[in-house]
């Protein structure tokens, strides 16, 4: 039960500094930064595998990279739909 809670922080901590490196806000607040760190963190392990240090069970270079690159899709699309509106 404490894995589950340490990974959700750590997933929100980083999706917090992804937002900062890339300079915008992620939608949905702290739960949406906490979603896009873990999805963002799920990318990264995919595309760059388990890398130190790991912090809580979570890979730090790996998810921060997956969140700043699902920030960076997320934003493309966002900008997308606004102009067709």
């Amino acid at each position: 039960m404490l894995g589950i809670i340490l990974t959700i922080v750590m997933g929100g901590l980083i999706g917090w500094i992804a937002g900062m490196i890339m300079g915008t806000d992620i939608p949905g607040g702290k739960i949406g930064n906490v979603i896009a760190g873990l999805i963002g963190a799920s990318i990264g392990g995919h595309l760059l595998g388990e890398m130190d240090p790991v912090v809580w069970g979570v890979s730090i270079i790996p998810a921060l990279v997956g969140t700043i690159l699902l920030i960076a899709i997320v934003s493309i699309v966002l900008q997308l739909l606004h102009k067709r509106r």
